[in-house]
């Protein structure tokens, strides 16, 4: 903000003081209002709404500086006080620093100190506004999509969940978008500014588990020519999303136990303890009771994680959220390749609403991409559906069988659409398409298309 922008409030019972502050602030450029007491100072803060507020503690009058502040700060948030005593002690600066207050400076005042620390306020101010804004920008692109009675529990439960500091355990099925949940904990929640770490938990073999996460120093095995962080040193302070949890095998899942229960560790090749305050969020796509039940996952550790349960819906529970889906990736994809945005049909919408989805929410996605690849007009229609490689069938059967059907009945729409646009030309199809003349006329002869 410029200066120009900034409003500052002085509240001082010596006249002399507030006529020093306001003169040499306004030479600054700030837009200054003085109060002579508490109580006109409170109103003043409510009315002139300032940016900033140099507060005298001890005032004559009903009430005191300090007695200000605990009334103001948590009405006006935003507002910094910076505290003033010509006889201040430790003990009313710590009250004030405890109550909000920015600082505390000695009288008599210095115009550079006040004006560093003025600086410093706007600094800080700026900083925080553009990290509101990004918050804000981030928080929209990972909007959670639909208004199904299935979404709108969901909805429901992270609003809840984020605010707390619980764990959080996430189920479902693979593309359901349990990481797009952990984020959205993490970013209505006050980890927000903090960092987001996620880690693949079956991707880690487990000589490597403990490097991992907790980091090693220099010279802890061969090949450590330098000491590394690990994921929680990188978390610290924020989120750690475990994901695929269930996909540790016994040893690692000991490993993890190990810090979830004492909250430090120690880097590999280290002797220094580290503490770290991490809010975990685990995720996996199995049923960990069944997997207790065979010995292949830690009841203690199950426990340790399973303080919020959070169940994903699959696609073809919420199915009225397919269209509003399909939608929202479509419009996407268009704003980050340059294509058209499209328009479904209500018939489209109501043959996608039948299909399975084994592949959930993922597989949506993808399946939109082909269309706005596949298929040229700006509607998109059921002919095109089955160009894009969506099957008649409602249920989406996974047989080897049904697959070469069902790309068959891909390839012959897709050629009889290439051939209509090319006047029956079949040299020129070929060329188009990438294939050989001849073994297109096999594929021709194949299908039955009349060229």
């Amino acid at each position: 903000m410029k200066n120009e922008e900034i409003k500052i409030l002085v509240i001082d019972d010596e006249p002399a003081i507030g006529a020093v502050l306001s003169d040499s602030l306004k030479d600054e450029g700030y837009k200054v209002f003085v109060a002579a007491d508490g109580v006109a100072g409170l109103a003043a803060i409510g009315e002139f709404r300032p940016h900033i507020v140099l507060l005298d503690i001890w005032m004559p009058g009903e009430i005191d500086g300090v007695e200000v502040l605990r009334r103001a700060k948590p009405n006006y948030p935003a507002t910094q006080f910076i505290m003033m005593s010509g006889h201040g002690t430790i003990e009313t600066a710590v009250k004030a620093t405890k109550l909000g207050a920015w600082d505390f400076v000695e009288k008599p005042l210095s115009i550079d100190k006040i004006s560093i620390l003025i600086s410093n306020i706007i600094s800080f101010q700026g900083e925080r506004e553009e990290k509101i804004a990004l918050l804000n920008k981030l928080r929209k692109s990972i909007a959670l999509v639909g208004e199904s009675a299935a979404m709108k529990d969901l909805k429901q439960l992270i609003a809840r969940v984020a605010p707390s500091q619980s764990w959080v355990l996430i189920t479902g099925e693979n593309g359901t978008g349990k990481e797009l949940v952990a984020q959205n904990i993490h970013y209505l929640s006050s980890r927000a500014s903090r960092p987001f770490i996620d880690v693949n938990c079956a991707a880690i073999p487990v000589d490597l588990v403990e490097s991992e996460l907790f980091g090693y120093e220099k010279g802890a095995f061969t090949g450590a020519d330098k000491a590394k962080k690990g994921k929680f040193d990188f978390a610290n302070g924020g989120t750690i999303f475990l994901d695929e949890i269930g996909d540790m095998n016994l040893d690692a899942q000991a490993k993890i136990l190990r810090i979830l229960q004492e909250k430090k560790f120690q880097r590999v090749g280290g002797t220094e303890t580290i503490e770290v305050d991490v809010r975990v969020i685990a995720a996996t796509n199995k049923n960990l009771d069944e997997e207790i039940k065979r010995g292949a996952f830690r009841e203690d550790l199950y426990h340790r994680l399973n303080v919020i349960p959070v169940r994903m819906p699959a696609l073809r529970e919420r199915a009225d959220d397919i269209a509003a889906l399909a939608t929202h990736f479509g419009e996407q994809f268009a704003r980050e390749s340059g294509y058209g945005r499209k328009i479904f049909s209500e018939q489209a919408f109501e043959r996608m609403k039948s299909y399975g989805w084994s592949g959930n929410v993922r597989e949506l996605r993808n399946f939109v991409e082909r269309i706005y690849i596949l298929t040229p007009g700006d509607f998109v229609d059921i002919h095109d559906l089955k160009i894009a490689g969506l099957s008649d069938s409602a249920n989406n059967q996974s047989t080897e069988s049904s697959f070469r059907k069902a790309r068959a009945e891909f390839e012959k729409d897709f050629l009889v659409q290439k051939i209509g646009e090319f006047g029956g030309n079949i040299s020129k199809t070929a060329e188009a398409i990438g294939l050989e003349r001849s073994y297109l006329h096999r594929k021709i002869k194949t299908y039955g298309i009349e060229a």
